[in-house]
This record gives C-alpha cells, structure tokens and sequence, in this order.
C-alpha cells in the first residue's frame, strides 16, 4: 500500500531541515552537456487547450531527435497519469502540478537534457516559479498563440464543449482565466503549419547556442 505522505509537497520545515543537505557529486552539468554536445535547457510550452502546444512540442522533439539532440517531453496528460495522479483541478492542485514539473524538468536539465513540456499553465507567476528553479537562460518560455475561437472550434477532446455545457468546471479559457506570457522567448502563431513552427523553434534554439548550427 502507498503511503500517501509520500504524496505530499515538502514543507518548509522538512525541506530545510539541518539533516537534509544538498550534495554536489564529481560529474556535474557541464560535463553532461559535455557528452550530450548541446546544453540542458526547458523549453516550456504554454497556451490554452487545443492552441497546439502539444502537437508542436511532439514535432519538435522528433526533429530534435533526428538531430541526435537528447530530449524528453513532458505532457500534461501523462503527468496526470502518474507523477501527479493524485491531485484535481482546484487552482491550489493546479499550481502543485507545476511545481512538481518543473522540479523534475530541473533535474532533466541538470542531466544535460533538452526538456520540453506541454502544459496550459495558465497562470504567470506558476511560470515565473519555474523559471526561477533554473540557470539563467536555461527556461524558453514558448507562447503557442491561438484565439480561443480557434482552440475552441479544433476541440480535439471535446472538452469546450463540455465546459460549455457546465460538465466542466474550471475550465481555462471559459470558466477560468489565462495570462498569456508578457515577454517570452519565443511567441508563436499558432494558426500557422506545425512544419513551420518547428523550423522557427530550431532556428532560435541554433541562434542562442542550444543546439549546435
């Protein structure tokens, strides 16, 4: 049987605690990247439901592949299949859930991992709070700019319509609000081919030394 405390985010007695320390070990970042040759970096997809972050952030990673770039993508869908199974879709359970990403997207960093992830992360500060766990430079915040109209009419799960229908509460967008990114590093339009999207995003991944030319 689990045990659910081990369910639960550390609080701020435990986590700084004088018998949890943090140890440095003999191989590091720089020498991941080293053998990875390119640099560990999140790339974080954001926008509403059906703004194509998810098809985009699958694309780019099969290029990035092809490129023998080492990547893993994180979804939102199969987060909530394990990582963070037990939590709902309350604001406080919404706001764990990237904490815990990008907990883990640091760590994949740290690997020398190229990162990217696939979240609606409708809120500018859960943004900022990854951001900050990381290096500087090392948080591309990818602003997948679709009108809602848009994202509504796709509806690849139907879920506008059931948020329509008030079967869904919460919904971001429709009953809850998004904050779209003030500055990120890359803004893309979202109505445009994922071809085309994909071909921007290794082009400003090359210009800012990412991945090699």
């Amino acid at each position: 049987m689990t045990d659910i405390n081990l369910l639960q985010p550390a609080t701020e007695s435990n986590a700084s605690s004088p018998d949890i320390v943090w140890h440095e070990h003999a191989v590091n970042r720089e020498s991941r990247e080293k053998l990875h040759g390119h640099q560990g970096a999140v790339i974080w997809f954001t926008g509403l439901s059906g703004s194509g972050k998810s098809s985009v952030a699958g694309a780019l990673e099969q290029a990035l592949h092809q490129l023998e770039v080492s990547t893993y993508l994180l979804d939102g869908d199969n987060v909530r299949h394990g990582l963070s199974r037990d939590l709902g879709f309350s604001d406080d359970d919404r706001i764990e859930n990237i904490r815990r990403v990008g907990e883990v997207a640091k760590l994949m960093q740290d690997a020398g991992l190229l990162v990217l992830t696939a979240f609606i992360s409708p809120h500018r500060h859960e943004r900022q709070m990854v951001r900050e766990l990381l290096p500087e430079g090392r948080f591309i915040e990818v602003f997948v700019d679709t009108p809602l109209a848009v994202c509504e009419q796709r509806d690849p799960k139907g879920l506008y319509k059931k948020a329509r229908a008030g079967e869904i509460k919460n919904f971001t967008g429709i009953s809850s609000v998004y904050e779209s990114p003030e500055q990120p590093e890359i803004h893309l339009n979202g109505e445009q081919l994922v071809t085309n999207l994909v071909a921007q995003m290794l082009d400003v991944l090359r210009h800012h030394a990412i991945i090699k030319p």
